[in-house]
């Protein structure tokens, strides 16, 4: 009896030593076995592996897939003007290098290695905004130079992360705004320009506006001259043309003449029932009522 339980005493310590010295590394991290504190091997294909049981070794697991990080909202950038901008950004990177990785990070053998790597990779970020929001003004900021930013701040931290074995993939601005005190100020100084632009395009306005009323009557004041003068030529030679007739008349036949005109007058005076003439019936007016021949 105490013989079967040596025996089962015995298989249990051995099943207890394999199970802490077997481990998987799946495809998606990284296995860094320590031994004692000390990183002894990087284990980067996935499978069962063999190590020494607990404590003589230990293993920590990396993440080899694609880490986003998104800074914190609302971090304050001055920029060259001395204007305060909130600012923030995500990055997306991953580990490269396990190696170099932790011994960037300081993580050691413990499992908090991710979020050591995480905040060395928010600091280069801090730092890499500075540097390049501090360097441009506020339009350019906010939408002027997005794309040079982007491409700028990518370069730094990509910088940054190779001391630390980590890969930047992508780096891009998220949100810029103006602070709670700046805004106001921003707004403000925009909607006074605005109305210094309104009224400059209004006062422009009008003054074209008298301009082609002053020319438009300019040019009605022409046609108007011109065209009195066009009558008063045409009427001057239809006048004339008259005149020529007239006394081209008068040559041929004097009487006929005299008796055209004697009617001419009667219809002009005789124009209305109650026109009322009164001379005397031997006045010169009447001669052509007297009869044939009363005109010589």
């Amino acid at each position: 009896m105490n013989r079967l339980i040596s025996i089962a005493i015995g298989a249990a310590i051995v099943l207890t030593l394999l199970s802490s010295s077997v481990f998987v590394v799946d495809q998606h991290r990284f296995a860094v076995v320590y031994a004692l504190g000390e990183l002894r091997e990087v284990i980067q294909q996935p499978g069962l592996h063999v190590k020494l049981p607990a404590p003589l070794q230990n293993v920590v697991y990396l993440d080899k897939r694609l880490q986003t990080l998104d800074t914190a909202d609302g971090e304050r950038f001055l920029t060259a003007e001395k204007k305060d901008l909130l600012a923030d950004a995500f990055v997306k990177w991953r580990i490269s290098d396990p190696r170099q990785y932790l011994t960037a990070t300081g993580a050691g053998s413990s499992q908090n290695s991710a979020e050591r790597g995480a905040e060395r990779v928010a600091q280069a970020v801090q730092v890499a905004m500075n540097a390049e929001i501090g360097t441009r003004k506020v339009g350019d900021v906010l939408s002027g130079q997005r794309a040079q930013i982007d491409a700028a701040l990518r370069e730094r931290i990509a910088a940054a992360g190779r001391q630390m074995g980590v890969e930047i993939v992508d780096v891009r601005l998220k949100r810029v705004d103006f602070t709670a005190q700046v805004s106001g100020a921003v707004i403000e100084r925009m909607k006074a320009d605005r109305i210094r632009a309104a009224n400059e395009t209004r006062s422009t306005g009008q003054a074209e506006a008298e301009e082609i009323r002053a020319d438009a009557e300019r040019q009605r004041a022409v046609i108007l001259a011109e065209a009195v003068r066009d009558a008063e030529t045409i009427k001057g030679e239809g006048d004339a043309k008259a005149t020529q007739i007239y006394t081209q008349s008068f040559g041929k036949n004097p009487e006929f003449y005299r008796f055209y005109r004697s009617l001419e007058a009667y219809r002009a005076t005789f124009k209305s029932r109650s026109d009322v003439l009164v001379l005397d019936s031997n006045s010169e007016f009447f001669k052509y009522f007297k009869g044939p021949g009363a005109g010589k």
